[in-house]
């Protein structure tokens, strides 16, 4: 960012007083630019003894398999965010029953939100962002063709935790393997 989004003129590069890190600062009015982590919301959606899954229509990781989700908006909740994602992405009404799993996901700036929810009448459809979308049961998951990190371990969760009767909160950080200790 070289221009200020409160004003329109020049930033530099700065630690600001009373901060650690270097900020992009408005030369003129000193508005303090920061970056932060977006939410990602979406929602783990159970049709009897089956997962909806979504294949995805747009990058990344085009033609993969995904967990209907997406970026939070402003003046919506984590839940509401994962709703409008499920219908959305898969055309889904969903009843949220609890938050699922939550992930830190450092090297990419994000934090994913999962709800465990139950589709509506078992109805559904492929959203503009959607090849596809299908109900899978656990040996039919396509576990080579997932999408990201956070959805094969929301499955695995899910599924352990299935055979248990008992889900708890998952909060967990995902790192890429070049960024593993």
């Amino acid at each position: 960012m070289h221009y200020c989004q409160k004003c329109g003129h020049e930033t530099i590069e700065k630690i600001p007083l009373g901060d650690s890190k270097k900020r992009q600062v408005c030369l003129s009015c000193g508005n303090i630019h920061y970056e932060n982590p977006k939410v990602i919301c979406g929602a783990l959606v159970l049709w009897q003894d089956q997962v909806l899954l979504c294949r995805r229509a747009i990058e990344p990781r085009y033609g993969l398999w995904t967990l209907p989700a997406g970026y939070m908006e402003l003046a919506e909740t984590m839940a509401e965010g994962a709703a409008r994602e499920t219908f959305e992405e898969a055309e889904a009404n969903i009843d949220i029953e609890s938050l699922y799993c939550m992930y830190d996901i450092p090297h990419i700036g994000q934090i994913y939100a999962l709800f465990k929810a139950n589709l509506q009448n078992g109805t559904f459809g492929a959203g503009p962002e959607t090849i596809e979308t299908r109900l899978f049961k656990e040996e039919d998951i396509p576990w080579d063709a997932l999408a990201f990190p956070s959805v094969k371990q929301t499955l695995l969760h899910y599924f352990k935790d299935r055979k248990r009767q008992q889900y708890p909160l998952h909060f967990e950080t995902i790192c890429s393997e070049s960024h593993k200790l």
